[in-house]
């Protein structure tokens, strides 16, 4: 399989249809991955979420549109996926200074936000380091929640989760970590079969500790815990050198995987992965991380 080209033909897919409603199941089709990893590949490559390029993209046309011809603002709007032109004059304005009609009045030639398509430089996948560790099951216990799925830059809503936990919480975790990845560790994701997420859809995340036996009763109420199954683990490193990096460096390691699994004889097998950081002290550097991504051999 040529990763670049079902990439491109993906790209090609979204730029045809621009001025159309955009399957996004079918452009995962033709990139073939799913449109999970896709916008994850996409948000780091593009230092963009694939909303926004889109976005951007069909104003960039609009623009053109406005400059070379005569076809009404609400029209065009219309076709931008805009529901009034008030919606889209803010759009306009946001991106290019100036309003629809004072672009036109005008008659300037406005500035092109050309399309985009991948060109990797890959030999058998992006050069990553990583371990496989082969584990049997296990239990996570700690606090859940639900959070947006953001792609792009860090995301506030995780602040949410770990707020549910108090010192004497993490004290009581920290006894209670019996395996690797050892301490508190934060899982991420978890989807059901056949659906892919879409950015904003409420994503699982769990902050709490890897046990290998069940949650012991006295715990039920305070913790919840969730088990998985025997697998096979990809661990990737990464190094977290400043204070805010942390979710940044994090976040592109993800895009990174992503990347990576596309061109690998691995697939994510839809469990939640794990990320470990060797400590929360924001002001030591060079903190090392790993996250943990559950995976299966593709057929």
């Amino acid at each position: 399989m040529d990763t670049t080209a079902s990439l491109n033909a993906a790209m090609r897919y979204i730029e045809q249809r621009l001025f159309d409603e955009i399957d996004f199941t079918e452009m995962a089709r033709i990139a073939c991955c799913s449109e999970y990893q896709f916008r994850r590949m996409f948000s780091y490559l593009a230092d963009m979420p694939l909303n926004e390029y889109i976005r951007k993209r069909r104003l960039s046309l609009a623009a053109n549109l406005l400059h070379s011809g005569d076809e009404k603002i609400i029209d065009i709007a219309i076709k931008c996926g805009y529901e009034s032109p008030d919606a889209f004059g803010k759009a306009f304005q946001s991106m290019y200074g100036v309003t629809p009609s004072a672009l036109r009045k005008r008659a300037v030639t406005p500035k092109v936000f050309p399309p985009l398509f991948f060109h990797l430089t890959l030999k058998g996948g992006i050069e990553m380091e990583y371990r496989i560790v082969e584990k049997g099951a296990f239990y996570i216990m700690g606090k859940t929640g639900s959070i947006p799925l953001i792609y792009h830059g860090p995301n506030p809503h995780t602040a949410d989760v770990w707020k549910k936990l108090r010192q004497e919480d993490l004290l009581v975790l920290m006894e209670y970590s019996e395996a690797e990845p050892n301490g508190v560790i934060c899982a991420y994701g978890g989807n059901k079969e056949g659906v892919i997420p879409k950015e904003g859809d409420e994503h699982f995340m769990c902050v709490g500790v890897v046990m290998e036996k069940p949650m012991p009763d006295r715990f039920k109420g305070r913790f919840d815990v969730f088990s998985y199954e025997p697998t096979t683990w990809l661990v990737f490193s990464a190094t977290e050198n400043s204070k805010d990096s942390h979710i940044l460096n994090t976040q592109q390691t993800y895009g990174r995987i992503s990347e990576w699994l596309s061109t690998s004889e691995y697939a994510e097998t839809g469990a939640p992965s794990m990320t470990w950081v060797e400590t929360y002290d924001f002001s030591k550097p060079d903190r090392k991380s790993e996250i943990w991504v559950p995976v299966r051999k593709r057929a």
